[in-house]
């Protein structure tokens, strides 16, 4: 029993925190980087104020969460992120293939609790920022749920908060809105009267079969004239969750403080759109069907973007341009909506892509006004234009990422966030986010530190690729499709031998094609052009290109279509060995080919993408000169994932047993092995809605063993299926050799690992 008498003087419960690193916002951003500051060693508490984390990609809003691969629409290839974000990923396809959005907030919320380094609060909303000239002292915050208040103390503070709600309480610098083309000179700069500044909100919603025919009855605010929306065509009753994303409505208003306005309107349209299928008429399918759930939050895209120490620009993103002081990448289009949304008789949304991923630099992370103030997310220092690529859920994650590990540096080594981005910090920065799996493009590993750069390695075998095996599958030629293959600068000719059923006399057309930047992959000029001439029945058509002028570099084996022939396909699947094909797809703007306005500042280029497995199968084939794609000597290129060759050392096709081993002239003392494996960066695993043909990739090897000099087994696992494998031994051991066995579970499926480091 409590009982209290009358007292005018009562106050909430007070709690104090002090803690390394406070960081405001738990939606995907937020959450990777407290993950992975908290394994850089540093106290973190990560403010959230909603019921649980993720924010957009969560089960409250429901969108699945997308980066550089771009629904594997564009010429990204093995672009996927990686780092704490991959590992989400990973778990969540293990887990979930399936999508339930549930299942990822149980991930997400798992993946926190486990770090000791966090204090997680949710339900908690950051309402007030104390501050002495441009350093922030703490931030209150209030908990609803436990009647608490929050006095949070820290050394530095980072904003993950979609609004910026602790950066704009500290006074820092922002914008809101759409710079003009003079500001910056971006020519996609909009119209502002006609397309608006901002991006607005959506809300989704989910749709169930029944066993029997369900009535709905709309609530009385449902929009009734459906029918003059300029989009109402592209109602369907199968569509629900993100296939409405073009359901945005807000661009117009202040889309932080009219947000409540905004749900209601949005409401309207969900409520009033389920309606038109039920009742219209028009859609006896969704006899059955049932309302199953509407979002109560609004995915909300665009508000503020505050000021850091630089800002990118149009420019940046589409001529890939490089800085020194990079810690991510992106790859997604520049993606801009119509203000009015679901109103606006304009096109749904304008995407135009670069040729290749781009760097994103730490600078634009950094208020330029508070100095111990990092932001991270969607309200990072870009322009309106920029933002339009940055915004998305996996790019803002993986720089989420990058600003982390330079917070807990800057914690650590005593220095402030605009000290980092000097030279002698942001080059061990960079390196630790690479021993972590991250990527930043153009930036390799330096592994001279670590014991196993000091090993002489062996390996089992190594793949020399002679041949792209044969099999029953025979495929129509109906799109131009291409084989994508990896030389290198010593290789003078590319012979080929491809096997062909022709239906009746007819001409085999191959155009040989690489990019014009070698680390990119848009096939973009043409290196030779071969026609043969072949007669009804099956074929072998012999190709010969010349290739001395080329360096390390992937090519496109380019087949012009033509139905009167076939091509053979094969079920050998190899790391860094993909075949793509100039198809369309719409979701991301691809229609087979950009062809931009001369005016907005934007290349033209075909699209060459790939299919999702179970399709995808490369295109069978005979290397009369023989590829060497799996050399071990690829361990040490300081690049985990395929860019101008494979990057991995990959086992003979034959090899049953592949073994690696590493071996010193005297004994190490070994307490963490980091193994690199290939989890298909290309394939785009979106987080919900999406199913996937598989719970762990093929590629990935799940059982292996490390064991020493003696035989004795120091660790095994039989359900690996991450990116990264991060072994800490419980005891170091010393040890003069370790040995690594890999399990084959796939004879069409060679076994590849990009790296191996120990310390």
């Amino acid at each position: 029993m409590i009982q209290e008498s009358y007292n005018k003087n009562r106050s909430l419960k007070e709690v104090a925190i002090d803690t390394d690193l406070l960081i405001v916002g738990g939606g995907l951003s937020g959450t990777c980087a407290a993950i992975t500051a908290a394994r850089q060693g540093v106290k973190v508490v990560l403010v959230q104020d909603r019921p649980v984390l993720g924010g957009n990609a969560s089960s409250e809003v429901r969108l699945w969460a997308l980066g550089a691969t771009s629904h594997m629409g564009n010429n990204n290839r093995w672009s996927r992120e990686t780092g704490v974000t991959g590992e989400i990923l990973e778990e969540n396809l293990y887990r979930n293939r399936e999508g339930n959005a549930l299942i990822f907030d149980t991930i997400l919320i798992e993946k926190v609790k486990q770090e000791e380094n966090i204090t997680l609060l949710l339900n908690t909303s950051a309402f007030e920022v104390t501050h002495e000239d441009t350093k922030i002292q703490s931030v209150k915050a209030f908990n609803s749920q436990n009647s608490t208040l929050y006095n949070l103390s820290a050394k530095r503070f980072c904003d993950a908060s979609g609004d910026g709600v602790l950066s704009f309480l500290a006074g820092a610098s922002f914008r809101m809105g759409a710079e003009t083309i003079e500001e910056f000179g971006e020519k996609m700069a909009p119209n502002v009267e006609q397309y608006g500044e901002l991006l607005g909100h959506t809300i989704y919603f989910y749709t169930k079969n029944t066993d029997k025919p369900v009535k709905f009855t709309p609530p009385a605010y449902a929009l009734k004239d459906i029918e003059d929306l300029p989009r109402f065509k592209n109602i369907q009753a199968d569509h629900t969750g993100c296939n409405y994303w073009w359901i945005e409505y807000g661009g117009r208003l202040d889309t932080i403080h009219e947000t409540e306005n905004i749900k209601y309107e949005l409401w309207k349209v969900v409520y009033g759109i389920w309606n038109y299928i039920k009742n219209s008429g028009k859609f006896p399918e969704a006899e059955n069907m049932t309302l199953e759930w509407v979002g109560t939050v609004p995915g909300k895209r665009e508000s503020r973007r505050f000021e850091g120490l630089y800002m990118m620009k149009q420019q940046d993103i589409i001529e890939q341009r490089r800085f020194d002081d990079a810690i991510a990448h992106g790859g997604w289009a520049l993606d801009l909506h119509p203000s009015d949304g679901v109103y606006s008789s304009l096109p749904s949304c304008t995407q135009w892509h670069s040729k290749g991923t781009y760097q994103i630099p730490l600078r634009t992370a950094i208020s330029r006004d508070i100095d111990n103030l990092f932001f991270a997310g969607r309200i990072v220092s870009v322009s309106h234009v920029a933002f339009g690529s940055t915004r998305v859920m996996l790019t803002s994650a993986v720089a989420a990422e990058g600003v982390a590990v330079a917070a807990a540096y800057s914690i650590q080594n005593d220095v402030l966030p605009y000290e980092t981005i000097e030279k002698e910090h942001i080059e061990k920065i960079q390196q630790k986010l690479l021993e972590k799996s991250s990527y930043i493009p153009h930036v390799k590993l330096d592994k001279s530190g670590f014991i196993s750069s000091k090993a002489n390695v062996s390996v089992s075998s190594e793949l020399n690729l002679t041949e792209l095996r044969s099999s029953n599958i025979w495929k129509t030629l109906e799109m131009p499709s291409a084989q994508m293959l990896p030389i290198t600068r010593d290789q003078q000719t590319l012979s080929l031998r491809v096997p062909v059923i022709a239906a009746k006399e007819t001409t085999v057309d191959v155009e040989l094609k690489v990019s014009l930047e070698a680390t990119n992959f848009t096939p973009e000029k043409v290196i030779g052009i071969q026609s043969t001439e072949v007669e009804a029945g099956r074929h072998f058509v012999d190709l010969k290109f010349d290739v001395s002028a080329l360096g390390d570099t992937y090519v496109f084996v380019c087949f012009a279509p033509n139905v009167d022939l076939q091509l053979n396909y094969s079920e050998d699947r190899i790391t860094g060995i993909l075949s793509v094909f100039r198809k369309e797809n719409k979701a991301v703007s691809n229609f087979g080919q950009q062809e931009p306005p001369k005016e907005i500042g934007i290349d033209g280029f075909e699209f060459w993408t790939p299919q999702r497995r179970p399709e995808g199968q490369n295109i069978a084939m005979q290397l009369k000169t023989p590829l060497f794609i799996g050399k071990k000597e690829h361990l040490d290129s300081g690049v985990t994932r395929p860019v101008q060759s494979t990057n991995a050392w990959i086992a003979a096709l034959d090899d049953a047993y592949p073994t690696l081993t590493l071996e010193w002239e005297e004994a190490q003392e070994i307490s963490l092995i980091k193994l690199f494996f290939d989890a298909d960066l290309d394939h785009a695993m979106e987080s919900t809605q999406f199913g996937h043909p598989e719970s762990v990739v093929p590629y990935c090897v799940e059982s292996f063993r490390i064991k020493d000099e003696t035989g004795k087994c120091l660790f095994q696992t039989a359900s690996n299926h991450t990116t990264l494998c991060d072994v800490k031994l419980d005891q170091p051991v010393k040890t003069s050799k370790l040995v690594i066995e890999l399990d084959r579970k796939d004879s069409r499926i060679p076994v590849a690992l990009f790296d191996v480091i120990c310390n």
